[in-house]
């Protein structure tokens, strides 16, 4: 049971707010030490996680990237492109990236989008660009509140996509301690196609959230934009 205490490491941390990878390391190591590996097992251990998980390091190629291509415009150019689209509002606009983040997440594309490479340069300059159209500048709360809605919509998009894709490994996973635990035969596929119903409805519940973004963001800028005018007949 002392091993746990590697746990306690990880909620002090977060609860002080401390860097997360310094958090997880620290616990790693404590719940290593405490488990009784020897230092060097424990390097051993990190290094083979490391290895085995190094695709999720593809971010250090991408982030480059992605940085030279914002210095050159990528966001005002996104901007750009959602003004030539009238209708399409923030939360119209956000809904559609929640259908096609959970339709390339089915299919298996779980790295096509992402934070990093899709959210930050491309998403959130044109859900702020829409509002951006209708509304005029942003105060930074609403600037935020797209910002996080934007978030919501890769996350929700992936969670709930990618269990519909039969080689992913949470149901690689499922299926395996299933059918070794219980004696069963649960195929790959029935939990996808089980998956499927989940899906819709995430899809329904979320994308009503974001179109109802649009009514928020109109409610709280027509009435900022009306405390301004106040303030500026006062003067």
């Amino acid at each position: 049971m002392i091993v746990l205490l590697g746990v306690l490491v990880v909620v002090i941390g977060f609860a002080t707010k401390r860097n997360p990878l310094l958090v997880v390391g620290v616990a790693g190591i404590v719940t290593g030490l405490l488990g009784g590996l020897s230092p060097g097992k424990v390097l051993a251990a990190f290094g083979d996680g490391f290895a085995n998980s190094r695709a999720v390091t593809i971010f250090a190629i991408t982030l480059p990237v992605i940085g030279l291509l914002e210095r050159y415009g990528l966001q005002e150019q996104a901007r750009n492109l959602i003004s030539r689209f009238a209708r399409l509002t923030t939360g119209r606009f956000l809904a559609l990236y929640l259908g096609l983040r959970q339709i390339g997440a089915a299919v298996g594309l779980t790295n096509v989008f992402g934070h990093a490479q899709t959210v930050r340069p491309l998403a959130v300059p044109m859900a702020e660009g829409a509002a951006e159209r209708r509304y005029g500048q942003l105060p930074d709360r609403t600037r935020e509140k797209v910002r996080s809605f934007s978030a919501s919509a890769d996350n929700v998009g992936l969670f709930f996509g990618e269990d519909v894709f039969l080689a992913v490994g949470s149901i690689l996973l499922i299926t395996g301690f299933v059918n070794t635990t219980y004696g069963t035969h649960l195929e790959p596929l029935h939990l996808a196609l089980w998956a499927i119903p989940t899906a819709v409805c995430a899809f329904t519940v979320h994308g009503w959230r974001l179109l109802r973004l649009d009514r928020q963001l109109e409610r709280e800028l027509l009435t900022a934009h009306a405390e301004s005018a106040a303030v500026e007949a006062v003067k």
